[in-house]
């Protein structure tokens, strides 16, 4: 798996200041993503032990609210299967962070409704995930009053709240 980028102090993805981690490689192609560089699964940095460290230090200090996974598509299989086990450490160390994740594959209650988006993982990454917004990005749908959302059609999901209920359950409306 490949970072196309890390955002240390980012405010625009998520509440709080948080880390945000842009996976690469997107299979989707959204017209007019705003990361279409991220779309190759090769472009960016490998994650590795050094930055998966980088990234944990960036967590640390206490005004850091939690960690953002954007990309590219964290939910493409290759990137679940790197992700689950870092976010089993982020929450080992620093259980008090919140998660949130940024798909445009479309959650139906238990795991994502596009077979593509499904494997082996998936349930552990969704486990692992605080608050999900979902949805692919949709030009004519896009409206810039939308907190954390770039268009209408996506959610953002309070996952907990979801799997106590058993029914998705809205963050913001």
């Amino acid at each position: 798996m490949n970072i196309a980028e890390i955002k240390k102090t980012d405010i625009a993805n998520g509440e709080g200041v948080r880390v945000s981690l842009f996976v690469s490689g997107c299979t989707r192609h959204c017209k007019n993503c705003f990361n279409s560089i991220a779309w190759d699964f090769s472009y960016g940095r490998p994650f590795d032990d050094a930055l998966r460290e980088e990234i944990m230090t960036a967590l640390s200090p206490a005004h850091i609210a939690g960690l953002s996974l954007l990309g590219g598509e964290p939910f493409e299989p290759a990137n679940q299967r790197g992700l689950v086990p870092f976010l089993q450490e982020v929450r080992a160390r620093f259980p008090e962070k919140n998660i949130w994740c940024y798909t445009g594959f479309t959650f139906d209650g238990t795991r994502m409704k596009e077979p593509q988006a499904n494997c082996e993982v998936t349930g552990e990454l969704l486990s692992s995930i605080d608050i999900l917004v979902d949805g692919p990005f949709v030009e004519e749908l896009k409206d810039i009053r939308l907190k954390f959302r770039g268009s209408s059609n996506q959610r953002v999901i309070d996952m907990k709240r979801t799997k106590s209920e058993g029914n998705i359950v809205l963050y913001l409306t």
